[in-house]
């Protein structure tokens, strides 16, 4: 679908038909498309704007959000602030975002559409306030952003653009969106005008659905009214609970959406970890081994007291950030733990899900935070300093004072400030790219950090290994339901039967990358056992669906793998749930079989090769269609 407005009685019905899912099965990935350098990065290209906002669309498109300023990209006579880029081709194209999205939120609807929601007024040069905020003066001709919502449905044929919803968002600067369990987006929070920190005369403080809700009318939130000035862009999960987990400042807590109340947990000890402190921030691996109970990782930020952070001496580039990590389960308990802290200080740092279960931090600095403004003290127009170019792994199975680890890894020639964003892609490698701490296109040999269009491939060490190549995987999954089979030959377990132990299915969604953060960002693992052969070396992974509760992972796009011997295959994007927005289908789960692995019979052709006898996964689907034709031909014989 093209087009730049949708009517408002449209809008309901687009979202309760599109995109509807029929589960099939879809052909098994294949290898990646490139050669990368593992532990490293790769400039692939200057991005057409500054990634300020990212994410993936499709399995080959990226989407880039801006800020509205004098990128040299033109679209419709004006600068571009959004764009494409095609992985494949490596080539890209401008697209008009309609109005200013700076520092807006975004999120995925269970149909797939994407959401772009609030923003700025209409600029003019170094981002002053424009004349005419209809989108009709120059330079840049842009529109006020503040209530907009922008809505995408990502494409690979070149032809999707973005449009405006005719339902507006409250006015909002710094919103979060967090996707919940029917499909539906919540947008929670910000302020009406901007500025490096929030204040009472202009803070948002409220949340609003998108579908809207009742009579659509905002609901006041206590804890953002109580967290000024360091509440805008609050960090909030969807819990398997049904609840959300919302941190702002030092407060935590969790809101009962059925009843609009609110819960306090203990505060967050040693640092804020909200924009502009930015953390680095991420959900675990949620898994059939933890039950599905989710715990969320909080690394670095900056201790600043709340009466700091309009004191006129406070000078962010002079302030050292933290190395503290804590971590949080609210399912189970409101007080944090402290976790292993992060190599070196650290703020403006992201935290990517890879498909093996480890979490990849990068980007940031040591010194200061968020934001950037015309001060004295100011690097530049920078409020961080002293860039961290070297990324660092977490592995949350790994023994207490020995989950971070940059073995094997390689520092980035790129500073990665304030407006910096990353995402993983579906091959494994994450992209990286943005940086801009300044209130217009900024570049020059004497400017510090620049207006960054250089963007990166990381690459992890896995990456130029053979990948697996599974075969059954399915192009959406439900909640509960009935369990289907991936069969994994011997190349796919690399030559020995028993790293089916090691084989998982996992589904993720890389969320959409603004301000260190990825809103929606979550990894679930499927339950599986497996039937393998020894004479072969092949198997097949009896597979479950989804746990049946959709807060554990919102409908929507995200990205299927299969992991053997902590090498991942290549993802495939895939809908989770109906593909429609409202409840969501529960059925019961099926009791898989009991994993085993056939031994040897001894006229096995000992090649290793992928077999096709009784004792082999390609036998064993062989016998299940050869069952499945007499059942059918017994059936019709009986009709007639």
């Amino acid at each position: 679908m093209s087009r730049q407005l949708l009517t408002a009685c449209s809008v309901a019905i687009f979202i309760a038909v599109s995109n509807a899912q029929t589960a099939t099965t879809i052909a098994p990935p294949g290898q990646p498309l490139r050669t990368g350098v593992p532990g490293g990065f790769e400039i692939i290209g200057d991005s057409l704007v500054s990634a300020q906002q990212l994410f993936l669309g499709t399995e080959d498109k990226v989407y880039f959000v801006d800020k509205v300023e004098a990128n040299p990209t033109l679209i419709n006579n004006h600068p571009a602030w959004a764009s494409e880029w095609a992985l494949a081709s490596n080539t890209q194209r401008p697209m008009d975002a309609l109005t200013n999205s700076f520092c807006a939120g975004g999120n995925v609807l269970g149909n797939g559409t994407w959401l772009n929601v609030g923003g700025n007024q209409a600029v003019e040069w170094g981002g002053e306030p424009a004349q005419a905020q209809d989108g009709s003066v120059g330079p840049y001709f842009n529109a006020d952003g503040r209530t907009s919502i922008r809505m995408l449905d990502p494409c690979d044929d070149g032809n999707c653009e973005w449009y405006l919803s005719p339902v507006a968002s409250q006015q909002r600067w710094y919103p979060t969106l967090e996707t919940l369990q029917d499909g539906s987006v919540l947008i929670l929070g910000g302020c009406l005008n901007g500025g490096y920190v929030n204040d009472r005369f202009q803070d948002n403080p409220t949340y609003q659905f998108f579908p809207p809700r009742g009579d659509g009318q905002p609901i006041r939130s206590p804890i953002l009214a109580n967290t000024l000035p360091a509440n805008l862009y609050p960090l909030t999960w969807l819990l398997p609970s049904g609840n959300l987990l919302i941190q702002s400042n030092w407060a935590t807590v969790t809101l009962n959406l059925a009843t609009n109340t609110e819960t306090p947990l203990d505060d967050i000890p040693e640092a804020v970890r909200v924009y502009p402190a930015s953390a680095g921030t991420i959900m675990l691996p949620l898994t059939p081994a933890n039950n599905y109970t989710a715990t969320v990782l909080f690394c670095g930020g900056s201790n600043v007291q709340t009466d700091r952070w309009t004191a006129p001496d406070f000078h962010p580039p002079t302030y050292p950030a933290s190395a503290s990590c804590v971590k949080l389960t609210p399912d189970v308990s409101g007080t944090y733990s402290r976790e292993d802290p992060l190599p070196e200080i650290r703020v403006m740092v992201n935290l990517i899900q890879l498909p093996d279960g480890k979490v990849l931090a990068l980007n940031g600095g040591q010194l200061g935070t968020a934001g950037y403004g015309n001060t004295t003290w100011a690097i530049g127009h920078s409020y961080g300093d002293r860039p961290v170019l070297k990324p660092v792994m977490y592995d949350p199975n790994a023994a207490s004072g020995s989950k971070w680890s940059a073995d094997g890894l390689v520092e980035s020639t790129v500073a990665r400030m304030y407006h910096s964003s990353a995402v993983l892609l579906p091959d494994g490698s994450v992209m990286v790219s943005g940086s801009n701490p300044n209130p217009d296109y900024t570049v020059g040999p004497d400017v510090q950090y620049p207006t960054e269009y250089r963007t990166e491939l990381w690459y992890p060490s896995w990456y130029n290994d053979r990948r697996p190549e599974p075969q059954g995987l399915l192009s959406s999954y439900s909640y509960g339901g009935a369990s289907f089979d991936v069969t994994l030959d011997a190349e796919d377990l690399f030559g020995d039967v028993e790293n089916v132990k090691t084989a998982f299915v996992s589904i993720i969604r890389p969320g959409f990358s603004t301000h260190n953060m990825n809103m929606g960002q979550r990894f679930v693992q499927l339950d599986s056992t497996y039937t393998a052969y020894a004479d072969n070396n092949t198997a097949v992974l009896h597979v479950s669906q989804l746990p049946p509760n959709p807060s554990v992972l919102a409908p929507g796009p995200a990205l299927v793998f299969v992991t053997v011997k902590g090498v991942p295959s290549v993802g495939k994007l895939i809908m989770v749930g109906n593909g429609v927005i409202g409840e969501q289908p529960i059925a019961q789960v099926p009791t898989l079989v009991a994993s085993q692995i056939v031994p040897k019979t001894g006229n096995g052709n000992g090649n290793g090769g992928s077999g096709s006898g009784s004792n082999s996964a390609a036998g064993l689907a062989v016998q299940w269609w050869v069952g499945a034709l007499v059942t059918i031909a017994s059936v019709f014989a009986l009709g007639s």
